[in-house]
């Protein structure tokens, strides 16, 4: 890559991250804190309030990148990220649990997944596009991974409040570094563009939207009852869950990382790609059978931590090799709208099954989805890695 599409993967990414911070945050610690607030005790209203945010980003992820194209990437990212400040403040300040609901929604409805990914493809060239897409992949899950070390103990510090405050911040700085960093793209002249029917319709994509919904599903419906857990079994407080998380982060990437680079620069994307899901399928069962000990939490929590830091970084990359060339921008936006899918369906379902049938059901529906996953994906077809020039 040149020293420009280097500079602008990473800043990119980080706005990603930055916004990705928001949501992830609270995920270690929301459960815990829940019910301090009026209508806390039900677990399916923390679970639509965790869920509430991939709502409004499933329903504009599109319109917002159709904003784009007319009007310019950077104009409608500074507005999403001002819609996540003013939800973030509203969830600080929130009294009650509707009100909180209402602050994730808001939040949410800065729905600039597929712009950014658009910015990213405007700015850089196509043979080095994948790269790119792959940095802001990575960042996701590196992000969710710092989230769940400091969370516990910023919510020690601060409280939900101030974790909220944290978040609409970071969105700000996020801002700043989008007007002084990543440069303007010029305006592209009218391509023929594929049919959104067409995108919608590919088998391969399809089947690249479908994991990463469930990802995200089962990522979201699982910490609905987690940190829980680690209190009640594992017996630590919330500002010590880090003394889990933080050895199991660490030792999931010194995995990650060499499996990163056989499925990238060896081309042995299949074998990578299907042992990760299958690890997710066996993290649920796992957490099913051993999710009462702090010991089988741990080990859980790490085999999760490397499945799922693989898979995002891996998706996004595959989408934009799959995609049509005309039809990438779309592409992406159907896939940003599936994962929004995933994150409100796992936060509101995970919900309304551990309210009802305990956290035991929601492994069991965790690993049923991984496990039709995994079926999907032995019908794939992997792009084969593009030689550098």
């Amino acid at each position: 890559m040149s020293p420009q599409e280097r500079r602008v993967g990473a800043a990119l990414a980080s706005i990603f991250g930055l916004r990705m911070l928001g949501l992830f945050l609270i995920l270690p610690v929301f459960a815990v804190y829940a019910p301090n607030l009026p209508g806390g005790h039900d677990l399916g209203l923390v679970g639509l309030a965790m869920g509430a945010y991939g709502l409004t980003q499933a329903v504009l992820q599109i319109p917002f990148g159709i904003a784009s194209d007319r009007w310019g990437r950077k104009p409608v990212i500074v507005v999403g990220l001002l819609l996540f400040v003013l939800g973030s403040f509203i969830a600080a300040w929130a009294p009650d649990m509707h009100w909180m609901i209402a602050g994730r929604v808001v939040q949410g409805a800065g729905a600039i997944s597929a712009v950014v990914t658009a910015l990213a493809a405007d700015l850089t060239r196509e043979e080095q596009r994948t790269k790119v897409m792959a940095m802001i992949g990575s960042s996701i899950g590196l992000v969710f991974a710092l989230s769940l070390v400091i969370a516990p103990l910023l919510y020690g510090w601060v409280g939900m409040g101030g974790l909220f405050v944290l978040t609409g911040g970071l969105a700000l700085l996020a801002i700043a570094v989008l007007l002084n960093v990543v440069p303007t793209p010029p305006r592209a002249p009218t391509l023929a563009r594929l049919p959104l029917r067409r995108v919608l319709v590919d088998g391969d994509l399809l089947k690249l939207n479908l994991g990463i919904g469930v990802l995200h599903m089962i990522q979201m419906a699982m910490f609905v009852v987690l940190p829980r857990a680690l209190i009640e079994y594992g017996g630590l407080a919330a500002a010590e869950h880090w003394k889990v998380y933080l050895p199991a982060v660490l030792a999931s990437f010194a995995v990650m990382v060499p499996a990163i680079i056989a499925a990238e620069k060896k081309d042995r994307m299949r074998p990578v790609f299907r042992t990760a899901i299958a690890l997710i399928a066996v993290v649920q069962l796992g957490l099913y059978l051993f999710g009462d000990s702090l010991a089988g939490l741990a080990l859980c929590l790490l085999l999760f931590f490397v499945a799922f830091n693989i898979l995002e970084a891996t998706l996004p990359s595959l989408v934009s090799r799959t995609a049509p060339p005309e039809a990438k921008g779309a592409a992406l936006g159907v896939y940003n709208t599936t994962q929004a899918v995933g994150l409100f369906l796992g936060g509101a379902l995970g919900g309304l099954i551990a309210q009802r049938l305990g956290s035991g059901a929601v492994f069991a529906v965790c690993g049923g989805l991984a496990l039709v996953w995994l079926v999907v994906a032995g019908t794939m077809r992997f792009p084969r890695r593009r030689p550098t020039a």
